[in-house]
């Protein structure tokens, strides 16, 4: 960590105090995060961790939402979870054609809390490092326009961006139907620049190929082009 990071992380500490939080028990890493989110801006940074621990408290005051909770989301079947890509990260795939949008908004967003959590906490045995990020699979094969949730995608990414900030590592969209194109035009426009860079709309042999290379065969589904078998994400256990 370089002295401009150190005097950042310093100012950050002591603004979230101003603001009437506690930093204490949170290590740098997980701090770096809030700051390069918010350009290294050490108030704006504070102010998003402040926003983000009051969220935390209300949306998952036991620290974690159980399976029980979101029960009927993943009855569904439509969650995977692969193990760690090339690169460390671990792989969360989404099929998209076993999605309906939710009547329960309320459960939607524990649902998404989950997914999130549980893929970051696949990533680690023991503590968590606060760094860790995760690569998202959404498989948008054989969509029909019944499986179009634009405000859950939508959701999805707020999440991503407000309260798991430089989480994700990369999000790569597989067979992506002609219709789904302008939809994705409208997701895109509540997408921060920083977001939008780490979509890849994976099309051509060669981006396929870059696909595979990227996240590892050894863990990739062999529908994907990989070797592995695909696990279920409640078959997987995890610590919190």
């Amino acid at each position: 960590m370089d002295r401009n990071q150190e005097i950042a992380l310093t100012q950050m500490r002591k603004t979230v105090e101003k603001l009437g939080s506690s930093s204490e028990g949170y290590g740098e890493k997980t701090l770096m995060r809030f700051l390069i989110a918010r350009s290294m801006d050490p108030e704006k940074a504070a102010k998003m961790f402040c926003q983000w621990k009051k969220w935390r408290a209300e949306m998952v005051p036991l620290g974690y939402i159980s399976d029980s909770e979101v029960a009927d989301e993943l009855a569904a079947e439509k969650l995977y979870l692969q193990g760690l890509s090339k690169s460390g990260h671990p792989i969360m795939i989404v099929k998209v054609n076993k999605h309906f949008p939710s009547k329960d908004q309320v459960q939607f967003k524990k649902f998404v809390i989950h997914l999130l959590d549980k893929t970051i906490a696949s990533s680690f045995k023991g503590r968590e490092i606060g760094n860790e990020k995760l690569i998202g699979i959404l498989d948008l094969k054989n969509i029909t326009y019944s499986n179009v949730d634009t405000r859950g995608l939508i959701t999805g990414f707020q999440f991503l961006q407000a309260y798991y900030p430089e989480r994700l590592a990369t999000c790569y969209l597989l067979h992506m139907p002609q219709f789904f194109v302008t939809i994705w035009r409208f997701v895109c426009r509540f997408l921060e620049k920083a977001t939008q860079e780490k979509m890849r709309i994976v099309t051509s042999e060669e981006e396929k190929e870059k696909f595979i290379r990227e996240v590892g065969e050894d863990v990739l589904p062999e529908e994907y082009g990989g070797r592995a078998k695909l696990v279920l994400m409640q078959d997987v256990s995890v610590n919190y």
